[in-house]
């Protein structure tokens, strides 16, 4: 940077305070340490500015942060000082966002906006109506660099984006010799290729553009479709080292690659029928064995959001993905967590309600019948199996509330929700448990089982020990429990739930509990299974039952005990929909499933004790 471009740049920082007095003579002073131009302004109404320039940045410290752009200085004035001079500034048009003046008789016009949303955005359309090529592009970018805290209000972004674009349409269009040109500023690289389809096969093999510590972004395959009609045309890809305003607004997601655009002026390409194909190279290096890498696109003229549609994701090592795509727009490759789609997700959802609502009707109806049949009430088994009703019924109800409460703006509400359906959770995972050790009681051990008050000790298992995890975690864990914001996969919008809202305690509580558990069923389950099986061959013939019935007994006993839940550890991923739909439909209606097995053992019990009597009567007449 010459001294001539610095004196520039500190004269015009002069104006950028508002409350200027409109005198056609100012007294401005300068002076120089080293190669850092200083100078500190003292205005009549106060206040006062700090300003800095020296090679390699420009610094302004004041209340009141400002843009500043201006045409070139031409003075003829080249000398350098040692000691602080005065130099007058006349200004010739002042009002809210430009001035125009001039430094010892040598006019410059100069442009000056406060950063604030309003007048940022209205000095970008302005922009877009008249580009000045590639000045302009220079002047775009520093508007993002010197009002960065504004760019991203919700009233600046989407204009600012809109703009850049159009000024790299100006870069394209710019007239040069040769094949190609790279244009490379501090923000992004923009490399312009003239294809001629006199000398291309169907595909253009094109490569990114680098940006600073990264020179392989990605190498490009382009379909010749679009430019059949055209003897030549102009494409342009865009690198960018500086990224931060396409990626706001995909908040909790990690690049995996550097956003790359590509443009072709005048002209929006979609549904292209061979795809164009973009092989990128990643640069993310941490752990990625819960998350999934995803082709996405920043849709600009829709939801203003990174989305899936068109794209298609092919991992070809552990550092490049390819992307199939049927459209030309920004592109990176992402990083996300194991999600669903938003379709997926109401159609879950659809299933889950009408599910968990047969389930709490007959886990409701279960428990009356218990309360009303003094038979029942007798029986442990029959304790057992109503207690995980009871469970299950509060699972089954606080969820289907549980989107309704994350609505709500009493947020204790959601926090309640959430504490209760983990409650309820963990209480009906430890009533499997329960159910498992009953069963093998009976069946495995069958002498010698009798423990003193045994239904109560299951009780104080069966709802104290999730009382205590769950109590806990409200103690020793602050605002563990709340809104909890699920991103889709393919459309990035989000659905707000009650739930945990630690990933950590999510898996570290929950996932840990449930493997015990399940575990402790299965391996009850696959002995009992034994047993009944075995049973087979050595009673009566005449008394065994048909194998479809022992079958049946089995698949009941799965229910009870819980081992339909383990298909959580294979739904993973947003791959895994099979999985999750038989996971969404076998479990949500388990309290339906205990009700049906109440049910057929009260109609085997009670055709039994005919039989029983009738039997005894006759062995005792012998």
């Amino acid at each position: 940077m010459s001294l001539r471009a610095k004196y520039m740049s500190l004269l015009l920082l002069l104006i950028m305070i508002d409350g200027l007095d409109g005198e056609e003579c100012e007294k401005v002073h300068l002076s120089q340490i080293n190669e850092t131009v200083m100078m500190r302004i003292s205005l009549e109404c106060g206040r006062n500015i700090t300003v800095s320039d020296n090679p390699e940045e420009l610094l302004c410290n004041s209340p009141i942060s400002c843009y500043i752009e201006c045409s070139s200085y031409n003075s003829s004035n080249n000398k350098n000082f040692t000691e602080s001079e005065t130099f007058c500034l006349k200004k010739h048009h002042v009002n809210n966002t430009r001035v125009d003046f001039s430094l010892n008789d040598t006019l410059s016009n100069c442009t000056v906006v406060d950063c604030l949303p309003g007048d940022i955005s209205k000095l970008l359309e302005m922009k877009a109506e008249n580009l000045n090529m590639p000045k302009d592009m220079r002047n775009i970018l520093n508007i993002k660099k010197m009002c960065a805290e504004v760019i991203y209000h919700k009233d600046v972004l989407d204009t600012y984006i809109r703009v850049e674009k159009k000024a790299i349409h100006g870069i394209i269009n710019m007239d040069f010799s040769g094949q190609s040109k790279t244009y490379y500023e501090e923000d992004l690289s923009i490399a312009v290729i003239k294809i001629n389809l006199s000398t291309t096969n169907d595909f253009v093999q094109i490569a990114a553009p680098g940006v600073a510590n990264f020179d392989e972004v990605a190498d490009i395959q382009m379909p010749d479709e679009p430019f059949k009609n055209e003897k030549e045309s102009k494409i342009g890809i865009v690198t960018y080292d500086c990224d931060q305003h396409l990626k706001f607004k995909a908040k909790n997601k990690v690049f995996a690659s550097k956003i790359m655009r590509i443009e072709v002026p005048g002209r929006d390409i979609a549904n292209l029928i061979n795809p164009l194909k973009m092989s990128f190279k990643l640069h993310y290096t941490k752990d990625t064995s819960n998350s999934n890498l995803s082709c996405q696109f920043y849709d600009e003229n829709g939801s203003k959001t990174w989305k899936t549609d068109g794209c298609n994701t092919t991992l070809i090592s552990d550092n490049v993905v390819e992307c199939y795509c049927n459209h030309m727009t920004p592109f990176a490759v992402l990083l996300i967590n194991s999600t669903i789609s938003e379709k997926q997700w109401e159609i879950l959802s659809y299933i889950s309600y009408v599910g968990c609502g047969l389930s709490a009707v007959f886990s409701a109806i279960t428990v009356l019948s218990f309360i009303f049949n003094s038979n029942a009430r007798a029986e442990v088994s029959s304790s057992i199996h109503v207690s995980l009703s009871g469970a299950l019924f509060l699972l089954n109800m606080s969820f289907m509330l549980n989107e309704w409460a994350a609505t709500l703006a009493v947020k204790e509400v959601c926090v309640f929700i959430a504490v209760t359906i983990h409650y309820s959770l963990l209480c009906s995972f430890t009533w499997m448990a329960i159910e498992a050790l009953h069963l093998y009681l009976l069946l495995i051990r069958v002498f010698n089982i009798y423990i003193k008050y045994y239904m109560v000790k299951l009780s104080l298992i069966g709802w104290g020990v999730p009382a205590v995890i769950v109590g806990g975690l409200l103690f020793a864990v602050n605002s563990i429990y709340g809104i909890t914001e699920i991103t889709f996969s393919d459309t990035n919008a989000k659905n707000n739930i009650c739930w945990i809202r630690d990933s950590r305690v999510l898996y570290g509580v929950n996932i840990f509990y449930f493997s015990v558990v399940f575990l402790f069923n299965l391996a009850i389950l696959i002995t009992v299974s034994r047993q009944i099986f075995k049973l087979r061959h050595v009673g009566n013939r005449h008394d065994k039952m048909p194998v479809w019935k022992d079958a049946g007994t089995v698949l009941g006993l799965m229910c009870l005990v819980g081992i339909t839940w383990g298909l959580a550890f294979f739904a993973s991923g947003y791959t895994s929909y099979p999985i999750l739909y038989l996971f969404c439909i076998l479990n949500t209606m388990q309290g339906f499933y205990i009700f049906l097995w109440m049910c057929g053992t009260a109609r085997k019990n009670r055709a039994q004790t005919p039989h029983s009597k009738s039997k005894s009567t006759l062995e005792s007449s012998k």
